[in-house]
């Protein structure tokens, strides 16, 4: 499912045009990254959680020549899955 659709389906789901499902799904999104730029994490009971995770610095290889590289250390988002989606799954 691309964003289009999901936009299709909450618009659907929750009775309202697609361009405020789009209004909705976009503001969500955007919430969550700035929360996450401020190192907060995102919890929705029973969804899961977002939040961000320090990556150390690492030797790696380039694939196509073979040399050895240097990837520094980073921050990453992780998202954790909550029982009510686990159990979804199923």
């Amino acid at each position: 499912m691309n964003k289009s659709e999901l936009v299709e389906k909450i618009a659907q789901k929750a009775d309202i045009s697609k361009e405020r499902a789009k209004q909705a799904l976009d503001a969500t999104m955007d919430s969550i990254t700035s929360s996450l730029k401020k190192k907060e994490s995102v919890t929705l009971p029973g969804f899961g959680t977002f939040d961000v995770s320090k990556r150390k610095a690492r030797e790696g290889r380039n694939p196509a020549t073979g040399e050895k590289i240097k990837i520094p250390a980073t921050k990453v988002p992780k998202f954790k899955p909550g029982k009510g989606l686990k159990d979804a799954v199923k």
